[in-house]
């Protein structure tokens, strides 16, 4: 999309601005600036600042250092309201406006048109929304309420809305990801537009083919300080994913990074057989077996739906489509209980958020989902709670004053373990881990590590998630990589190490095709594998 960039000072301007939050650093002397007419991409991993900076340029947080400009000028936003009246809009992943109020009450909302009355000149806001609508081709009856549309056209109302408070700067916070294939079109015809009348948009996007069509430039986030500013055209897909991730090719070796290395693979029959796992907008025709004692990697960028595939699995999430089986039963879809039942478990991404209950002890934390299987007449006694509870924590090496502290009191790595022993005491045949090495030390992070890989040997089957190349690496004997909610291609063997991995994580994965739902076993090709779907469309 060629840009119409002028030599003009940038519109939108950071200089120095540092962001922290209870001794974290979010932002550490970060440097931004976007030009009138350009659409650059602002990129980064899950943690790299990206919607801190968001929040400070549009007032939502102030920064604790440095300073932000609009045309040249310092300005101070005290609230976002400040920044969308100066010119600064944003149109987050989900739609923020009003269900029950119709459309051109949506864009027009706290700044409706008045008759002489003072009253709402209702004609005259429907008329002015239909202008508005139609300079962008979006078709609709501005009087229908919101919530009747699609996601899709609630989506460009909120953009037209956006656009209509005299915005010199529009921020795009994954703004494709409810859209349809028509509506991303429709909406890349709006970008254009709106470039053409000056405007300057910051895309924030995880499809690396959106972003090499939209943006001109992009700034590249990596742990809060910018690692890159540039033009697109000459920066390769392979070389912007290895800045968000902080790997290079040259460093793609195997020399022992983590506490990983066994292979346990067994000759036994599959345990998990996942088949099309679909929902939505989130996943797509995602197809995963595993072994007893295998380890099994997700590989993926932030949004190619990891996450989302482990929840499937899991019953956290409810499928359109798809079947789950465990030793050949089929395990009700969206049901938790069913999941556990059925032996398979999940250690979440976010531990306080969703795993660990702060206030409980680390006995109750163990015991919590154990409790049923320790109950007799409901009453469940605490030296049965005691015996489960002795066994775990020796054996995980969780270092507490006892089972009675406080698991908030606890490192970061003492928790995790608490989270993994309270599955472990469920007896399960398949552990899913979802960022397991995550905001822990170097020691804690090797004894879970090494923990992942005892159980393996035990016969657990393990599905991974790490947003660090060299964990999938080390600990993977196989790795799935995902993109855009697909598989995008199978490692196996020789093919599992950090240069195939990056490769594929860019897009760039070869040609050959193999379909995981065929694959049981690890070979030792040269070349990572594609896979195509019953249909034969490129997965």
């Amino acid at each position: 999309m060629e840009s119409p960039l002028t030599d003009d000072p940038p519109v939108l301007e950071a200089r120095g601005v540092t962001k922290r939050f209870a001794g974290v650093t979010a932002l550490d002397n970060v440097n931004f600036e976007l030009r009138a007419g350009e659409s650059l991409a602002l990129m980064g991993e899950n943690g790299a600042g990206k919607s801190t900076l968001i929040k400070v340029l549009t007032g939502v947080y102030q920064p604790d250092e440095g300073e932000i400009r609009l045309g040249g000028a310092v300005v101070t936003f005290a609230r976002p309201l400040d920044a969308q009246k100066a010119g600064v809009s944003t149109i987050y992943q989900e739609v923020n406006l009003v269900p029950l109020m119709s459309v051109a009450q949506n864009i027009y909302i706290g700044r409706e048109p008045r008759t002489r009355l003072g009253l709402i000149d209702f004609k005259r806001m429907y008329a002015d929304a239909r202008a508005l609508l139609d300079t962008y081709g979006i078709d609709v009856d501005v009087r229908r309420p919101l919530r009747s549309l699609a996601l899709g056209v609630q989506q460009m109302v909120a953009l037209a809305r956006a656009v209509s408070i005299n915005a010199k700067v529009v921020i795009m916070d994954e703004p494709t990801s409810s859209l349809e294939a028509r509506e991303v079109e429709t909406l890349f015809s709006v970008i254009g537009l709106l470039r053409q009348q000056g405007i300057a948009i910051v895309y924030v996007s995880h499809r690396m083919d959106e972003i090499y069509r939209v943006c001109d430039r992009a700034t590249v986030l990596r742990d809060g300080k910018v690692v890159h500013v540039g033009a697109l055209d000459a920066l390769p897909r392979m070389e912007l994913v290895s800045l968000m991730l902080g790997r290079t090719i040259e460093s793609s070796d195997r020399g022992g990074v983590t506490a990983f290395g066994s292979d346990n693979t067994s000759d036994a029959p599959p345990v998990l057989v996942a088949e099309d796992l679909s929902r939505r907008h989130q996943i797509d025709g995602i197809d995963i077996t595993i072994k007893p004692g295998e380890v099994v990697g997700l590989g993926g960028l932030l949004g190619s739906g990891r996450s989302e595939t482990l929840k499937a699995m899991a019953g956290v999430m409810q499928l359109d489509r798809g079947s789950v089986q465990i030793d050949g039963k089929t395990v009700r879809s969206g049901s938790v209980p069913a999941a556990i039942r059925a032996g398979i478990v999940m250690l979440p991404e976010d531990r306080k958020a969703e795993g660990i209950v702060p206030g409980l002890s680390v006995r109750d934390n163990i015991v919590l989902a154990a409790l049923p299987r320790l109950s007799k007449a409901g009453f469940s006694s605490r030296r049965n709670q005691d015996a489960v509870v002795d066994v775990f924590m020796k054996r995980l090496h969780i270092k507490a004053s006892g089972p009675d502290q406080i698991v908030s009191e606890l490192s970061g790595g003492n928790q995790q373990k608490v989270m993994i022993a309270r599955w472990l005491a469920m007896s399960p045949k398949v552990l899913l881990l979802d960022e397991p090495t995550r905001g822990i030390d170097v020691g804690a992070k090797a004894e879970v590590q090494a923990l992942i890989d005892e159980l393996a040997g035990e016969g657990l089957a393990i599905v991974l998630v790490s947003s660090e190349v060299e964990e999938v690496v080390e600990g993977s004997g196989r790795v799935i990589v995902l993109r855009d909610g697909e598989v995008e291609t199978v490692l196996t063997g020789a093919q599992v190490d950090e240069e195939h991995l990056l490769a594929a994580l860019a897009g760039d994965a070869g040609e050959a095709a193999e379909d995981p739902r065929t694959h049981d076993a690890q070979t030792d090709a040269d070349a990572p594998t594609s896979v195509t779907d019953s249909r034969g469309e490129r997965a």
